[in-house]
């Protein structure tokens, strides 16, 4: 209840998205006294106005999210066992992936919980419930076949499925796999390797070989291509130290550069999509050179491939830091609305915010997620767009013997002014998805609606389950059970000049861009959690239990040098106490 709260504290962070998160776990560690609150409302009309002090000023946040959505269910006289919804997103609460709601009874886990109106979303209730809430006509002509999965099943098995809004992959070797690690959050998550890239060339799914082995393995090369890879990917491995190979082309895209090295234009296909997973325009030879350096460099780390994707989805990531904040005395208000910031007149500083039972909680710091902020706050701001679509189907976009394949594909863009776009596909060994099927999603940047985006795109991969019904057994797409399109906008790299009249002690965290990593929330967590803490490690890991010792009233780490907390002297010994989940990394292949 509002009125146990404390009435002060050190840092309250508005948002629950992964940098938000992040920071609040940085800060907790560190000492600072932090109140994480989740506002799936916050309104614009503040009564409470009148009853603050006349040096006060208010700043009214509203959460500014305007979701027109129409969830096309079947209808009475209807017998279709699919269901397709579009809902565009201007901005999304949470930061990062992400809401936890239903969606025509498919569970969306993330960072917190939003309950949109009854045309959008259908509320959280028992497995009973929905179903007498979802109008879901029985297809009483004909029986469905053994262990074809329709509709109704997934209604039925509707909280089997955790859907995140934004679909990104952990690098091996990327900034929050090193955080997880530095930090012992890992201990709280399990993780699994992504075991197939793939590439789509002339109308035909292909996987593609990443490893020394799987180049020397693959039967789609020739020898003369197998050489030529290697070779290239070992230049790639070191090429700040061979400034001549690239000279003079880097002002040009990293495709054309690759027209200039002697590789076939299968191999310059598959380095290109599959491996810098970057598009004809989009990357300059530097930035192709470097993203293919790190998909190379993370290989081997954890398995075959340079990814790791979280159990239960990449919600899990938020809730991780969110438990370590906690563990260091931080507090969480989850579905609790700020009505407003209070700033001061004459030092233009933010004091303290007033949340919707009307209570006053005074703070040193605020940290909000972008789209809290009012929209006169944020008129400025240009942002930018992504297209995403989720898609239930009963079977891979590969066949192969195993059906726990989690697989990216990268398709690339056909008609200028669009982009590639990301395929990722989880299996149900992923904790995302239901026994007998697989969930998709596609991401690209904007160029149109997510339709308009990336229909095309599910056209070549899936075919509508109706079709099922023509027996053809050259048909070997998966079917399409349930889809979903959105737009939500991009507030990353956007500077905080452009925010207007923001107190200086007002940080912005950016929701999620683009990006297959998580980078960016890092980064940009690592940097806010700087200006409110100089000085102070981040995110450093939690003292041995067996060397704190009772002082006083309260708990301290034991100063005696016998009893330090031992310094790992390798980072694979790091890696292999704290990732436990995933055991002993393996050594990079060459």
């Amino acid at each position: 209840m509002a009125d146990t709260l404390p009435s002060e504290f050190d840092v309250i962070v508005i948002g629950t998205g992964l940098p938000e998160s992040i920071i609040a776990a940085a800060c907790s560690r560190s000492g600072q006294r932090v109140l994480h609150v989740d506002s799936q409302d916050l309104h614009e009309d503040v009564e409470e106005a009148g009853a603050l002090q006349k040096n006060h000023a208010l700043v009214t946040s509203t959460n500014s999210t305007e979701a027109a959505a129409s969830a096309c269910l079947p209808t009475e006289d209807e017998s279709l066992s699919t269901v397709s919804c579009e809902m565009l997103i201007e901005q999304t609460p949470s930061s990062d992936s992400e809401s936890a709601q239903e969606v025509n009874g498919a569970e969306v886990t993330g960072e917190k919980e939003n309950h949109c109106d009854d045309k959008t979303c259908v509320p959280s209730a028992s497995t009973e419930e929905m179903s007498e809430n979802v109008p879901i006509a029985e297809d009483t002509t004909e029986q469905p076949k053994k262990n074809r999965i329709t509709y109704s099943q997934i209604i039925k098995e509707g909280r089997r499925f955790n859907i995140d809004l934004v679909s990104k992959l952990l690098y091996s070797r990327g900034l929050l796999i090193d955080l997880l690690i530095k930090s012992n959050v890992s201990r709280y998550a399990e993780f699994k390797n992504i075991t197939r890239i793939l590439a789509f060339r002339d109308g035909r799914v292909e996987q593609v070989p990443c490893s020394r082995a799987d180049v020397f393995n693959s039967k789609r090369l020739s020898m003369v291509e197998k050489r030529m890879l290697m070779k290239f990917l070992t230049f790639c491995m070191e090429y700040e130290k061979y400034p001549d190979e690239y000279k003079g082309y880097e002002e040009i895209t990293f495709y054309e550069y690759l027209k200039t090295q002697k590789l076939t234009p299968n191999l310059q296909y598959i380095v290109l999509h599959s491996i810098a997973m970057t598009s004809h325009t989009a990357s300059s030879t530097i930035d192709g050179l470097k993203a293919t350096k790190n998909f190379l460099r993370c290989l081997g780390r954890y398995g075959n491939t340079p990814f790791l994707f979280p159990l239960y989805g990449q919600g899990e990531l938020p809730q991780c830091f969110c438990r370590m904040c906690a563990v260091f005395g931080g507090i969480y208000c989850l579905r609790h609305s700020v009505q407003c910031l209070v700033v001061d007149k004459e030092s233009r500083k933010c004091k303290a915010i007033i949340d919707q039972f009307g209570q006053r909680i005074i703070s040193k710091h605020f940290l909000v997620e972008d789209s809290y902020f009012s929209e006169n706050t944020c008129s400025r701001v240009q942002y930018r767009q992504i297209s995403r679509a989720v898609l239930i189907t009963d079977r891979s976009v590969l066949k192969t013997d195993s059906d726990q394949q989690i697989s990216i594909l990268t398709v690339p863009a056909e008609e200028p002014g669009t982009f590639a776009v990301r395929v990722i596909e989880l299996c149900s060994s992923t904790m995302t998805c239901m026994k007998g099927t697989y969930l998709v999603h596609l991401t690209c940047t904007s160029s149109k609606t997510a339709r308009e985006d990336l229909e095309p795109v599910v056209q070549k991969l899936f075919i509508p389950y109706t079709e099922v019904e023509i027996e053809n057994e050259q048909v070997e797409k998966p079917r399409i059970l349930w889809a979903l399109y959105f737009n939500m906008r991009d507030s990353s790299d956007i500077s905080r000049s452009c925010y207007n009249d923001l107190p200086p002690n007002v940080y912005v965290c950016s929701g999620p861009d683009c990006g297959l990593g998580n980078d960016n929330a890092v980064k940009q967590a690592e940097t806010l959690f700087q200006e409110i803490c100089p000085n102070e490690d981040f995110c450093p890991p939690p003292p041995n239990p067996e060397h704190i010792v009772l002082d006083g009233d309260g708990l301290q780490p034991e100063a005696s040098e016998s009893n330090a907390i031992p310094e790992a002297n390798s980072e694979t010994l790091k890696e292999s106490r704290n990732l436990g989940n995933l055991g002993n990394p393996e050594e990079p292949s060459e």
